[in-house]
């Protein structure tokens, strides 16, 4: 694939200015300047260097972030900065976005990619992808409490029966809640049907996918073969 073609994948802006880029010597591979925009490479497992930044090439991005509380999932936020400002322009550029949302005090694992039919498989109900949730709750937690949301609660204006795939008590007043499902603000509307308040909502691990302890908030990372595996995903250079 042509240099100029691989930047415009990524999102460094319209094919004249990846042109422009590479003429002015500001994308590099190796260490070497490269000034040629019709230079050909492979762009599996592709290192560039960008107006001194490096850059791994993805021609479909899949990623993590740790999301801080503040934050909205939305691509045109209202009261708080949107998730997408945490991330680098050229990704902004080629349209990545949220895999579900995470309300705005809500923290931790959120997936984003600019891939229209992976965000389908991972959010469809029929898929069952199970998400993790550290609950920290207003009054102690019990087992009674577990066994209702292992059962199944009724929600408010909502006739469904929605159940926990997993719970377990992780502390006085905290739970660890796994669910399949990604009903609005289906966790909060849960300990409440229990008789409970969520104080504080944190996303540990998508679908076998686990937030990493190193992974600070506000930060992000391409997935990992590991992760992706975990997903029942290819490896990352079969999508590159």
């Amino acid at each position: 694939m042509r240099l100029n073609q691989i930047l415009f994948t990524q999102g460094f802006g319209t094919r004249r200015e990846c042109d422009a880029l590479v003429l002015a010597g500001l994308v590099s591979h190796d260490g070497a300047v490269i000034d040629d925009p019709d230079a050909e490479f492979d762009p599996a497992g592709l290192q560039l260097s960008v107006r001194g930044q490096h850059w791994e090439v993805h021609l479909k991005a899949l990623l993590m972030l740790n999301k801080p509380a503040g934050y909205e999932c939305s691509q045109k936020p209202k009261h708080h900065p949107g998730v997408l400002s945490l991330l680098p322009p050229p990704l902004r550029s080629r349209g990545v976005q949220p895999v579900g949302r995470l309300d705005a005090d809500t923290t931790g694992l959120l997936l984003m990619t600019d891939d229209g039919a992976l965000i389908h498989r991972l959010t469809s109900p029929k898929r069952h992808v199970p998400k993790v949730y550290e609950v920290g709750c207003k009054h102690p937690v019990d087992a009674q409490q577990v066994e209702r949301l292992l059962a199944g609660v009724k929600l408010v204006d909502d006739p469904a029966t929605v159940r926990a795939a997993a719970c377990e008590i992780s502390g006085e007043t905290s739970l660890r809640l796994t669910l399949t499902e990604g009903k609005y603000h289906q966790v909060k509307r849960m300990l409440a049907a229990v008789g409970n308040r969520v104080e504080t909502l944190h996303r540990s691990a998508i679908g076998g996918v686990e937030l990493p302890a190193a992974l600070a908030p506000g930060q992000w990372r391409w997935l990992s073969d590991t992760d992706r595996s975990a997903l029942g995903l290819p490896a990352a250079a079969d999508n590159r």
